[in-house]
């Protein structure tokens, strides 16, 4: 027999009420959102996160990761569960209105009661690592199994979840398509050589291969053909860098937009994404700020920050600034983190049109091009107290200048000729960016070490488990 169920029920009603064994068992979450009715039998599972005890009643706190928010139980009477913090455990009761401060609901277990009951579904030694007691994120790194219960950490993971959703919403509203380029390469997209090469590559695919440092030329390809593409992806970089802002895999949001023949919208689109983003998080940010124990207000500047006003300077620009300033650079030098702190003091700032040796052979030549200081158009966008976030550019898609970029930077055109003949064949002028995953959930999250809120760090000497 086939119930009917009314349109207006919410997904978690359904699932509640036709809950049988086949079915999925509530989350944390469901059940906040859809609570039972007062008095009803009622049962959660999830870890202990606290506990404290009394003569006649206890309390235990239940969480199991999907919300930061957590289920308090009271134990009645003097036979009460013996229980430790970290324990699995399902415990039946009462649904009750909360006596408490700061809750409005219960679970209230009885001992006596036969309908209520308890579990202990895993045990935890004596020795268990994560108690209640404020933990340090240096102590957290050395459990890189447990360290995913702690309340920040898993904080971190949730926040990027939801980031990820947003950017789905966001690049659908912008008809473009997610697409999954490669992660095995032939080709180094920024031919600085700092890849993972595969060991067996030139038997197995009987030429050498690498991990991808970034999907760009690839996503150039789909692009061409499908007009918007993006992709959310692994990337991995060999560099020899140990500092709280590098990883060596990592991922990368990137996004290619055909018929472009001016930097300016790009970076207005790229603007546009970043806000989104991030006010879709302001509206729902009690969820994020309750379940961390980072500081409120650095977490909610650098929101605001993203929602205020941007700056656009060129990189000359950039250098005249930093030369009022008392930082004497002359054009071709790079821009340092310190410099890009400066830059950004005051708010996000895009730094356009950077000189044609410091960046790859893709780029196209910048509209107000001078020979005497050839640049690019490009962009980075620089964050307050953070450096660069984004990197983008309009790509070359004349095939003969491409040839020559290419030759000037003695790259082996036989192997790229996957990648020229897209000139060749219906070219489009065309541009896009990528953006540091993690830096971005680490920026919004108000944390500065990229490598907690990634659930298993890779880095130069870091690969635990």
């Amino acid at each position: 027999m086939i119930r009917a169920i009314s349109a207006g029920l919410k997904p978690y009603v359904i699932r509640r009420r036709l809950y049988s064994k086949g079915a999925l068992s509530p989350t944390v979450k469901e059940q906040l959102l859809d609570p039972p009715q007062i008095g009803s039998i009622f049962e959660v599972r999830g870890f202990v996160k606290s506990i404290r005890n009394s003569k006649n009643v206890g309390f235990v706190d239940i969480s199991d990761g999907t919300t930061s928010k957590i289920i308090n139980v009271v134990l009645l009477g003097k036979n009460q569960p013996k229980l430790q913090v970290g324990e699995s455990v399902c415990i039946k009761g009462e649904w009750n209105i909360s006596k408490g401060k700061g809750q409005e609901t219960e679970l209230k277990y009885d001992p006596t009661d036969p309908n209520h009951a308890y579990e202990i579904i895993g045990t935890v030694p004596d020795d268990y690592p994560l108690q209640k007691k404020a933990t340090s994120m240096s102590f957290l790194r050395t459990l890189p199994s447990l360290k995913h219960r702690a309340s920040t950490i898993a904080s971190f993971y949730r926040l990027r979840s939801f980031l990820e959703s947003q950017m789905m919403d966001f690049f659908n509203s912008h008809s473009f398509t997610k697409v999954s380029p490669p992660i095995i390469t032939s080709s180094d997209c920024e031919g600085a050589g700092e890849t993972f090469e595969i060991k067996q590559s030139e038997e197995f695919f009987e030429k050498k291969a690498c991990l991808t440092v970034s999907t760009q030329l690839h996503l150039e390809a789909i692009a061409l053909a499908l007009n918007r593409a993006w992709t959310l992806t692994p990337c991995f970089r060999a560099e020899e860098s140990k500092t709280s802002r590098h990883l060596s895999e990592f991922w990368m949001l990137e996004a290619e937009i055909s018929y472009l023949d001016d930097l300016e919208p790009l970076l207005n689109f790229t603007e546009e994404m970043v806000k989104y983003a991030t006010s879709r998080l302001v509206e729902r940010k009690e969820e994020y700020l309750e379940g961390t124990y980072l500081d409120r207000e650095t977490i909610e500047s650098r929101w605001r920050h993203i929602l205020g006003d941007w700056r656009r300077l060129t990189y000359v620009e950039a250098l005249d600034e930093l030369r009022r300033k008392g930082i004497n650079l002359t054009f071709g030098d790079s821009l340092n983190l310190d410099h890009e702190r400066v830059l950004a003091e005051n708010g996000p700032v895009f730094v356009t049109d950077y000189p044609t040796s410091m960046k790859p052979f893709y780029m196209r030549k910048s509209l107000t091009f001078n020979e005497d200081k050839p640049t690019v158009a490009c962009f980075d966008l620089l964050l307050p107290q953070f450096g660069e976030l984004v990197g983008g550019s309009l790509r070359e898609h004349g095939h003969d200048t491409l040839l020559e970029s290419m030759e000037s930077n003695t790259m082996n055109l036989d192997d790229m000729e996957w990648y020229t003949i897209l000139r060749k064949c219906g070219t489009i002028p065309h541009g896009g960016f990528g953006m540091g995953w993690e830096r971005f959930v680490t920026y919004l999250s108000g944390h500065d070490n990229i490598r907690d809120t990634v659930p298993f760090p890779r880095a130069p000497g870091l690969c635990k488990a």
